[in-house]
């Protein structure tokens, strides 16, 4: 039975992820280390040879996609967005310890929100939804490889949903310009919404260790 290869890639390096920084929607290129990183990245492990390359509308996301996948033309799903932090989008953790909002909000279940923002349950259903559109699309014109670029929330909530073996979403971080290769078997998709986790991606990844 024919199979499908997906790899999900975080973009590289900001001055959010320098300064831990809750950056959702906030339209952040990459730094010039960042550029940098990705560069280097691609001379020493070599990003895969994908036939579709689709991508989270920002900045970030579209520059790293252009530098790990050059040769491709990129597909922009705009709900392949980060997270929408609202209030507390570009705030450190330390800044919002003593907000009531973010204390309910770091404690409270999947319906609750950050002012202005949205909704856990909110941003994993626009996500899988998007996700599921853009798999099902593939299965369907028989497109065998693809990479997906996006952000590390995103890359997360996915595996967390999809992913085999089952694991929280904490378990999924991966660093910039990293992240994973799946393997999809439509009867396992159709059948359960279900996919591999086969590698870490670029592969040589695992030989730094």
């Amino acid at each position: 039975m024919k199979t499908y290869t997906v790899y999900l890639f975080r973009h590289g390096l900001t001055k959010g992820n320098i300064n831990a920084q809750y950056i959702g929607h906030t339209d952040f290129p990459l730094t010039t280390d960042g550029v940098n990183q990705l560069h280097e990245i691609k001379a020493k492990h070599h990003y895969p040879e994908v036939e579709a390359v689709f991508v989270s509308p920002l900045k970030r996301a579209m520059q790293s996609a252009d530098i790990m996948f050059p040769k491709n033309n990129k597909i922009v799903i705009d709900n392949f967005i980060e997270y929408n932090f609202g209030e507390f989008e570009e705030h450190t953790a330390d800044e919002l310890k003593d907000n009531k909002d973010f204390q309910n909000w770091l404690h409270g279940d999947m319906y609750t929100r950050p002012p202005y923002g949205e909704t856990n349950a909110e941003f994993v259903h626009r996500v899988c939804d998007a996700f599921e559109k853009v798999i099902n699309g593939c299965i369907s014109e028989g497109i065998s490889d693809i990479a997906i670029v996006t952000h590390a929330g995103v890359i997360m909530t996915l595996l967390a949903c999809y992913g085999l073996p089952e694991a929280p979403m904490a378990h999924w971080q991966m660093d910039p310009g990293y992240g994973y290769k799946l393997r999809i078997t439509p009867s396992l998709w159709m059948r359960g919404n279900k996919l591999e986790v086969v590698d870490t991606s670029p592969e040589a990844l695992k030989k730094e260790d």
